[in-house]
């Protein structure tokens, strides 16, 4: 759960600390510490869920005093015009958690939202669709979270809980069957090596040098269809590069079995969601 993860407070507490900075000027000078009052998020779009627990985060952290009442769960989806939850507390405190609160709940829901509408898109396929590194600096954490609400898989996390090796690693070993055999010796026996290649005939060299899984990078459909067919049923097969919302129904139907999108992370347009104050008696 994302809730209990060491680095979640650490991220919450640094946005807070380069939004605030020495206090909110303007809250503080127009909103006493002791007038209380509600709040709502409304959804201003449809969109999927995501980030409630870091939303709350924010709050927790700037007041304990603050109470959220959610009105839907993590990874549903919400209808255009729905109060996604309630805050009750000091207004002094909501005002100031306002905008890191919601710049946190906006972005992971629209990654959540691209993300279900990509696997919706292939899902009669029986594809699976992978997140890749593409993350916001010092985000990864939120942003795969997010891919998983919204139905996708994460692909690595980071460079240490998987061995996949691209171009670069090639041209460094030398060939793809060499950069597999260093990778075979030199890596943890339990991680699955995935090679990236480009073409037929780097393909059939990764799938002879004993790689698990192969990417393939940039093809075009046709050269797609060619390497599907010549390693289906042999080893797990991963299309990449360039998949979007648009391509990615023609790219499964290839046959592959994971569609790896970066866009994802790296375009998803945030949700649009609002704070509105409800009227002080």
């Amino acid at each position: 759960m994302i809730e209990h993860h060491h680095l979640l407070e650490r991220i919450v507490r640094f946005a807070l600390e380069e939004d605030l900075g020495s206090g909110d000027i303007t809250t503080n000078t127009i909103v006493d510490s002791v007038t209380m009052g509600k709040a709502y998020l409304l959804a201003r779009e449809k969109l999927v869920l995501a980030g409630l627990p870091v939303f709350k985060k924010v709050f927790s952290l700037i007041d304990p005093r603050i109470e959220l009442e959610e009105c839907f769960e993590e990874g549903e989806q919400v209808p255009k015009g729905s109060r996604i939850c309630v805050l009750t507390g000091p207004l002094n405190s909501i005002l100031q958690g306002e905008r890191t609160a919601i710049n946190f709940l906006q972005r992971m829901s629209g990654i959540a939202t691209l993300t279900r509408q990509c696997v919706e898109r292939v899902r009669s396929l029986g594809v699976r669709v992978l997140d890749t590194r593409k993350t916001a600096p010092g985000l990864r954490l939120l942003d795969k979270y997010a891919v998983r609400m919204g139905g996708g898989l994460n692909h690595r996390f980071g460079l240490f809980d998987g061995i996949l090796i691209k171009d670069n690693h090639i041209t460094a070993a030398g060939s793809i069957t060499r950069a597999v055999e260093l990778a075979t010796k030199g890596g943890p026996h339990s991680l699955r090596i995935e090679v990236e290649v480009e073409d037929l005939a780097g393909a059939k060299e990764a799938m002879q040098a004993g790689a698990d899984t192969i990417m393939l990078d940039n093809m075009d459909l046709r050269q797609m269809r060619k390497v599907v067919q010549f390693l289906k049923g042999r080893v797990m097969i991963e299309a990449s590069g360039g998949i979007n919302l648009e391509t990615i129904l023609d790219v499964a139907g290839t046959g592959v079995d994971f569609v790896s999108v970066g866009a994802l992370t790296h375009s998803a347009t945030a949700a649009d969601l609002s704070l509105e104050i409800l009227p002080v008696l």
